[in-house]
């Protein structure tokens, strides 16, 4: 949801900031890469309770997500393997964000309350699965009520106030309903027979004397000519 309205306005504003980075050399991929440490230094602060330190490392990891495909398509670089590269590993920092929650539950709550982050981190799977395969299907599965840009949001908050067992709770049932909404949507649209290709039917041309007389013309210089008596076979000159 936050995907579709919020993510162009907010890379537009960005837009100068990845202009800079790409001037001093700054890759995309670099970039992801940077991402990716962030999210894993994100999830050994979260595991070890350091709450508030963590908050800031989603909103670095969440912004270079950003950056990178800004940078990207700024500079040119804009790449099948580049995005295949951008996408997994926005996946990985899923799993390590949720795997530090996992943690940071077992020592500081109950210990069931991990099964909630583990249920968060599949159903979030089965989310960015679902699109995937759809688009390998030439289909559009974007859109829902937990993308991944609303649970960077709520998990932000629920590290900034501590209240992260009932953020979890409303985050499982929010991406529970996502992915069931997301298979809804591409099930009764690989069900639609494929549309038939526009035909153009051929108009016929009034005739005219010209055109006519053109046709006539044509008809009688295609037939064979008849050889002269002379040439014959067994004619005497």
């Amino acid at each position: 949801m936050l995907d579709r309205r919020w993510r162009k306005s907010v890379e537009q504003s960005l837009g100068p900031l990845g202009d800079r980075l790409r001037r001093v050399g700054v890759t995309a991929d670099a970039l992801t890469v940077f991402g990716l440490l962030c999210s894993l230094g994100t999830a050994v602060l979260i595991a070890t309770g350091h709450l508030g330190w963590a908050v800031l490392g989603v909103i670095v990891s969440g912004v270079s997500d950003l950056l990178d495909g800004a940078i990207a398509r700024g500079s040119g670089q804009a790449s099948p393997r580049g995005a295949f590269f951008d996408s997994v590993a926005d996946r990985v920092s899923d799993m390590l964000l949720l795997g530090g929650c996992a943690w940071y539950l077992v020592g500081a709550e109950s210990p069931y309350y991990a099964f909630l982050a583990f249920g968060v981190a599949g159903f979030s799977t089965m989310i960015s699965y679902e699109r995937a395969r759809a688009e390998a299907l030439g289909l559009d599965a974007r859109g829902g009520l937990m993308e991944r840009a609303e649970r960077f949001v709520l998990l932000g908050i629920a590290l900034a106030f501590p209240i992260l067992v009932p953020m979890l709770w409303l985050m499982l049932v929010l991406t529970g309903f996502t992915a069931i909404q997301r298979f809804v949507r591409v099930y009764r649209l690989a069900g639609r027979p494929p549309r038939p290709a526009p035909t153009h039917p051929r108009v016929e041309r009034p005739a005219t004397p010209l055109r006519s007389w053109w046709t006539a013309r044509r008809v009688e210089l295609q037939r064979p000519r008849a050889r002269p008596r002379s040439e014959r076979r067994g004619a005497r000159p």
